[in-house]
């Protein structure tokens, strides 16, 4: 009888513990034209362990994304990996983005990028291919917002590019 209670307990531990971890896999990229300041302006949001096992992978198993114990040249890693991932093209012209920084909230890091010198978007295509590598069922989401036109797209590795014309 007491193999048995010992038994449900450790059940019942496990199937707490795998529930309290997120078990889908998701990022959220904002997109904004931002016509008074002539620029588009981009927050992505992803949580931070399956960022830190992307980059383990692809570059540095040793790499860390803890805050206050964050491994050196990350910033470096990241600009690195989101310009192999993250594609923008505005009027059918592929753009760099600039890397304005990034901040630690719980367990989710925001990436703020800009494009400076936007004065019109006629067309914007948003290739998001971030943990796809890493996580086969990943999904990234993109919010676009530009002009008076709001969009919203869910991508994956069978779909990962956006587009809105205007």
């Amino acid at each position: 009888m007491r193999i048995l209670k010992i038994s449900y307990c450790i059940i019942a531990f496990t199937l707490f513990t795998s529930l309290t971890m997120h078990k889908f896999y998701v990022s959220v990229t904002q997109v904004e034209f931002v016509k008074e300041k002539q620029s588009v302006q981009i927050i992505s949001r992803i949580f931070i362990d399956d960022l830190e096992l992307a980059l383990q992978n692809r570059y540095d198993k040793n790499i860390k994304l803890i805050e206050e114990k964050e491994s050196e040249n990350v910033d470096d890693y990241i600009k690195k990996y989101f310009n192999q991932k993250l594609k923008i093209a505005l009027n059918s012209k592929e753009i760099a983005y600039k890397f304005l920084g990034k901040k630690y909230e719980n367990d989710i890091l925001y990436f703020y990028f800009e494009i400076e010198n936007v004065k019109d978007v006629k067309q914007f295509q948003i290739t998001n291919r971030i943990l796809f590598d890493a996580l086969p069922d990943q999904q990234n989401i993109v919010k676009i917002k530009a002009k008076s036109e709001h969009k919203n797209y869910i991508l994956t590795s069978d779909n990962d590019k956006a587009l809105l014309k205007f």
